[in-house]
């Protein structure tokens, strides 16, 4: 059983000799790369579709997080454009650089109060005044 699991992580959809070979077989033209060394490509569309196919070959692990605004545009047909290092951007100075999701992991973001970050919430203020509705006499006497 182990022989087959190394056989499907070796020649497996995500695996590198895979994408290569598809890459390679398929005539794919590379686009460009981002900043994170990810590899754009595309292709001619198939019989039947109106838009060439687009695809990233990830440089690490598979995280579609870890795609640039910029280049997520391109790849959802959002845009022809394709984003170079020398072309203006359309970033502003007050964007942040796109993090990887970290849902589901020991870094996750926990709010105050929720049970993985200690679990005490602040106190109330007071200042909150809870909505009761009219009873059933106000209502009929209307």
């Amino acid at each position: 059983m182990k022989l087959f699991a190394f056989i499907f992580k070796i020649l497996g959809a995500l695996s590198p000799i895979h994408i290569w070979f598809v890459t390679i077989m398929s005539g794919a033209k590379k686009i460009g790369t981002d900043s994170l060394g990810n590899t754009y490509y595309q292709i001619k569309a198939r019989a039947g579709y109106n838009h060439p196919r687009r695809w990233v070959v990830y440089k690490d692990v598979a995280e579609p997080s870890s795609v640039p605004p910029e280049w997520h545009g391109w790849l959802h047909y959002q845009s022809d454009y394709v984003p170079t290092s020398d072309a203006p951007s359309f970033r502003r100075s007050w964007q942040k650089p796109a993090q990887a999701n970290l849902t589901g992991t020991s870094t996750a973001y926990h709010p105050p109060g929720h049970l993985l970050s200690g679990g005490v919430r602040d106190k109330a203020t007071g200042d909150y005044e809870a909505w009761t509705p009219p009873s059933s006499a106000s209502i009929t006497s209307r």
